[in-house]
């Protein structure tokens, strides 16, 4: 794992809300502190943007707190409607959307973070470092993460380990 650390880092931070929501949910019965979670992250760095990916699935209060919660923190919104195939399976998938966003966000900053666990997104990691020589830091809850994803960050951050990460309900 390289240390490549500048204060003059343009940071750019993706978050597969999904992936997080159900770490979370599972793991420790609670939800996640965007705040800390971004304070965190950003480390001083100049933080040029921070996209989180969301799937509204219905018109709930406490749905459209959560967005509104997640623009006040300053976090820009992608939204994509909560798909229901006739037979009852339910898609809501954001990694094409994902990895588009960071491939177009690769030629304005130093360091791409995604916010993740998701071993769908590895041959993106590549890309990134090797195709655009970007710095790639992967976060997400190592017990929920793709191995191959951690080992192929540059860095890898395990929100467990952040404070005031989870927010009990």
């Amino acid at each position: 794992m390289k240390n490549n650390f500048s204060q003059n880092q343009r940071i750019a931070i993706l978050i597969d809300v999904q992936n997080l929501y159900h770490s979370a949910k599972h793991l420790y019965h609670g939800r996640v502190n965007y705040g800390e979670l971004i304070k965190y992250l950003r480390q001083g760095r100049q933080l040029i943007r921070t996209i989180a990916y969301v799937v509204k699935s219905d018109t709930s209060l406490g749905e459209s707190q959560f967005f509104e919660a997640l623009l006040k923190e300053g976090i820009e919104l992608r939204m994509k409607d909560l798909q229901v195939y006739p037979d009852g399976t339910k898609k809501a998938d954001w990694d094409i959307g994902m990895a588009v966003d960071a491939m177009r966000l690769s030629k304005s900053v130093d360091v791409i973070i995604l916010v993740t666990g998701d071993g769908d997104f590895l041959p993106l990691v590549d890309y990134l470092k090797w195709g655009e020589g970007k710095i790639v830091e992967i976060a997400a809850f190592s017990k929920t993460a793709s191995a191959k994803l951690q080992e192929a960050a540059d860095k890898f951050i395990n929100l467990e380990d952040i404070p005031r990460i989870i927010i009990k309900k």
